[in-house]
């Protein structure tokens, strides 16, 4: 199975934050960089978002600083290579809890029309 993409109306839905929050932490955050499609649009991986669900996580719910946030998902990866197995797994339950969010919301699409 292949990774799930998302666009970035996509990405900005399920994150929860405004494209341009997005833009500035590509900048900030090491390791946060989606892709670019043959137009130059940018695809976001499951990776990614990831990433920035726990920066925003460690930014409006720690209250943690940008660079608090970034040098903690660095800290994070780091321990990341103690425990492969646990990460995978969780991994593939956040892709799961995605795909779901995004057919909750094409459902309720469909019963508003």
């Amino acid at each position: 199975m292949s990774e799930k993409e998302y666009s970035v109306s996509e990405a900005v839905r399920l994150i929860g934050v405004e494209s341009h929050v997005l833009r500035y932490w590509e900048e900030t955050v090491p390791g946060f960089a989606p892709r670019k499609d043959y137009s130059g649009r940018r695809i976001y991986s499951q990776r990614d978002v990831e990433i920035v669900l726990r920066l925003k996580y460690l930014i409006y719910v720690k209250k943690f600083t940008i660079e608090g946030a970034k040098n903690q998902i660095i800290e994070d990866a780091e321990n990341v290579q103690n425990n492969p197995d646990a990460v995978m797994e969780i991994r593939k339950i956040r892709a799961d809890l995605s795909e779901l969010f995004f057919e909750i919301q094409k459902a309720k699409r469909q019963e508003e029309n």
